[in-house]
């Protein structure tokens, strides 16, 4: 996978507030609840830049397709011009 993040950086205590059964759960299936908070953090930011990332592509290619366009054809707007 991708890391999108520094995984050598200096580990910060945070304080969050969760369900204190589903914490409970959790805590029961896996030794090392941080551990686990933190791969689906990376996993959640990795997903969420792709989606970000894919997003951007598509707006400039549609940016792209309307200036061939207006090259091509002009601005709708050019029969109003001021100018």
């Amino acid at each position: 996978m991708n890391r999108y993040y520094d995984a050598s950086a200096q580990k910060k205590p945070l304080n969050l507030t969760i369900n204190a059964d589903l914490a409970s759960q959790a805590r029961a299936m896996t030794g090392n609840l941080s551990a686990k908070v933190e791969e689906l953090l990376a996993e959640y930011v990795a997903r969420e830049r792709d989606t970000h990332s894919a997003r951007a592509m598509e707006l400039q290619r549609a940016a792209s397709e309307w200036k061939t366009f207006t090259d091509a054809h002009g601005s709708f707007a050019d029969e109003f011009s001021t100018l």
